[in-house]
């Protein structure tokens, strides 16, 4: 609170203090030119509290960022940049367009506001997938994008796709001609158009004439089927006469069926869960297995089920109560939180942990 007061001070020190003076300033040229001075400094003070991150793979795998559970490019690429980050951190997911490599989670974290940070996306000795941090320059000596990268402003919303629908024709044209008693001659010619490529095949036959029946006839069909290819685009630049239908906005499901209040943006994936449990697990002391689990949650989401597994790490009643209490703050389905009581024994453990969420 203390620290909010002295922030509004500086603010009206700082920003208000000046612009009343502007206003109240009796040469009109000075108050232009000073007025227009603010402006810059404001622009770049409003510049200074964002980031930008650039994440890119070094083999080429195509993959689309998830960002606090929205999706931010809405089709995969081999190198992002998500410009418009105004948190210190984000909870980050890449999800890879080849299904067979999974996805990856990891905390995209910012020391300081107004740089630009860039990430690879690489596998380990192990095989597995992992960032790593590659470099961190000022915004203002940022390098401009790349043609082959792909800018995207952060959003809080999911970007729309579109679906064009194009028309393809396949024709088929048959010639059938006969002469006299010397023979029939019997021509075929095949021709399939699909936009700009076509082929043609020629088959050229000869008989004998039937009982020296001089005859000739010439008989041509033409046959011509048309239907829809759809394919989907995320370009704003649709060709004239194309259907464009916008998709209903991506949804990332982590806890199956649950609709309620969300206490935090997105929990620990498996993997990490994991990881941090067998941790927990490795150490003797009740209070040290305490303090690593907080550390845990400081940067990181749990759902009401893995707290309650992780309350099954503790030996004692009040050390579970304690994490129960303080892992609230940091669970996802809050709404589900009635399961961590099936980890006490004792019906005052349950009590105490309701009425700590109830204030």
């Amino acid at each position: 609170m203390v620290y909010l007061q002295e922030f509004w001070h500086d603010v009206r020190v700082r920003e208000i203090k000046p612009i009343l003076y502007l206003f109240n300033n009796p040469y009109p040229m000075k108050r232009i030119l000073s007025l227009s001075g603010l402006m810059v400094l404001l622009t770049i003070s409003v510049i200074a509290q964002t980031n930008n991150a650039i994440l890119f793979t070094e083999n080429g795998e195509k993959f689309q960022v998830i960002l606090n559970g929205v999706l931010q490019n809405a089709t995969p690429e081999t190198n992002v940049k998500i410009s418009g980050l105004n948190a210190p951190n984000y909870k980050c997911r890449i999800m890879f367009a080849d299904t067979k490599l999974g996805y990856l989670d990891w905390n995209l974290y910012f020391n300081e506001m107004g740089y630009e940070a860039t990430y690879t996306i690489k596998q380990n000795k192990k095989g597995e997938y992992v960032t790593r941090y590659v470099s961190a320059v000022p915004l203002a000596q940022a390098p401009a994008s790349a043609p082959s990268q792909t800018v995207v402003v952060y959003s809080t919303t999911p970007p729309p796709s579109a679906v064009t629908t194009t028309t393809v024709q396949h024709s088929q044209t048959t010639t059938t001609t006969g002469n006299g008693s010397n023979g029939d001659n019997v021509n075929l010619n095949m021709g399939i158009n699909v936009g700009d490529q076509g082929g043609n095949i020629s088959i050229n036959a000869s008989g004998m004439g039937m009982n020296g029946v001089e005859s000739e006839s010439s008989t041509t069909t033409t046959t011509t089927t048309t239907h829809s290819v759809t394919t989907t685009s995320t370009s704003s630049n649709v060709p004239p006469g194309n259907t464009v239908v916008v998709a209903e906005p991506a949804t990332v499901v982590y806890v199956n069926g649950y609709n309620g209040p969300v206490g935090c943006p997105m929990p620990m994936s498996s993997g990490d869960f994991s990881s941090m449990k067998e941790t927990i697990r490795s150490k003797d002391f009740e209070n040290t297995k305490l303090t690593i689990a907080k550390q845990v949650l400081q940067n990181n989401c749990l759902t009401a089920s893995q707290v309650r597994e992780v309350l099954g790490l503790f030996d004692f009643e009040n050390t579970k109560l304690e994490y129960a209490k303080y892992a609230y703050a940091h669970t996802y389905d809050i709404g589900n939180y009635y399961k961590v009581n099936d980890a006490f024994e004792f019906e005052s453990s349950v009590d105490d942990l309701n009425k700590y969420i109830s204030k």
